[in-house]
């Protein structure tokens, strides 16, 4: 077309950033960008916002968040994908302080905020650790009386608990009448966390009432509570049977979690049986659990002989795992482990 001196159609300008912004290729779009300067100065500075917002997200999405910032000011006319595109791609290219002040200036102007940006101030604000920020953008919501998505209550609940605000993270599960997999399990996790370990059991089985699908994670959680419990220690018997029944017990997270919920409630049978069945998979996590169940129920022969074990299996034991071996079985019974790190 350019041979012809055809002029091209924006359109076609849309189309090809389009495909420089799904292959990531800045090089190619900067090209596409050069050549509407050159070719079409009727199209810029002012050109179409949808073409505007395709050469905005182009920049965006290949990380030439510079190159953005300077389209997007010489931007006549905005709309709230223009600011959203902004601060995702600041986000996105961890620069969370930039994203959480264009987020104000928005604000500020009054402009309709998307579901996308909300869910990135949030994140930005785990980032920066602004608590405060992240709280009151929950509560811009709820005066606006906006409409929380599952993804919204998902960011919200993992923004809660990764600050260790449990009751505000379960007063927005609680508000959510249709929970998937992921926003069950996140709850797990963060009860976990924050060693809550009744509680994750206790959503385990809310979980299994309201009939959701359970995923890898979802056992990885509750096997982790399991395994810290301080009563009821044979809970983790039906957590398995369970992932046997859904046919998860050949994951290797789902395993290793089997490993050390067995190792810790000091039934080493079952963690021994739950490690070999990990045949040609086993990884340090699992070596590790095994070892540190028979370490902390004070199994010392067995401990030094599963060491010699990962040595044989290509395992190399960490300095702080012989160590504690040494100090939990004697060191007159573990003289002759320092040559594991020899042999």
């Amino acid at each position: 077309m350019d041979s012809l001196q055809l002029p091209i159609p924006a359109d076609v300008y849309a189309t090809l950033l389009k495909e420089c912004t799904h292959l990531r290729d800045a090089i190619g779009g900067a090209e596409v960008h050069a050549h509407m300067n050159r070719s079409r100065r009727d199209l810029l500075p002012r050109p179409g916002l949808p073409l505007a917002n395709r050469l905005l997200l182009m920049y965006a999405v290949c990380g030439h968040l510079r190159a953005a910032r300077k389209l997007f000011n010489q931007m006549v006319a905005k709309d709230s994908i223009s600011w959203a595109t902004m601060i995702v791609g600041y986000v996105d290219n961890h620069q969370h302080n930039e994203a959480q002040m264009l987020f104000a200036e928005m604000q500020h102007q009054g402009l309709e905020i998307t579901g996308s940006t909300i869910v990135s101030v949030i994140k930005a604000c785990l980032h920066t650790g602004d608590f405060g920020l992240g709280k009151q953008v929950h509560g811009w919501i709820v005066k606006v009386g906006r409409s929380l998505d599952l993804f919204l209550r998902s960011s919200l609940i993992n923004f809660y608990g990764k600050f260790g605000s449990l009751e505000s993270a379960r007063l927005v599960f609680d508000q959510t009448s249709h929970r998937d997999t992921v926003l069950w399990t996140a709850m797990m996790v963060h009860y976990c966390r924050e060693e809550h370990f009744d509680d994750a059991l206790d959503v385990y089985r809310e979980m299994g009432r309201a009939g959701a699908r359970k995923n890898h994670f979802t056992f990885s959680s509750v096997l982790r509570a399991c395994s810290r419990m301080k009563k009821d220690k044979q809970y983790g018997r039906p957590v398995h049977a369970s992932a046997i029944k859904l046919g998860f017990e050949s994951d290797l997270f789902v395993q290793s979690s089997l490993v050390d919920m067995y190792g810790k409630c000091g039934l080493l049978g079952d963690a021994r049986r739950a490690f070999e069945m990990i045949e040609d998979k086993k990884n340090d996590v699992c070596w590790n659990a095994m070892l540190s169940g028979y370490m902390h129920h004070g199994y010392c022969i067995e401990a030094v002989k599963f060491l010699y074990q990962m040595k044989a299996a290509g395992m190399q034991p960490q300095e702080s795992m012989l160590n504690e071996v040494k100090i939990v079985c004697g060191t007159s019974n573990c003289k002759n482990l320092l040559d594991l790190k020899e042999k």
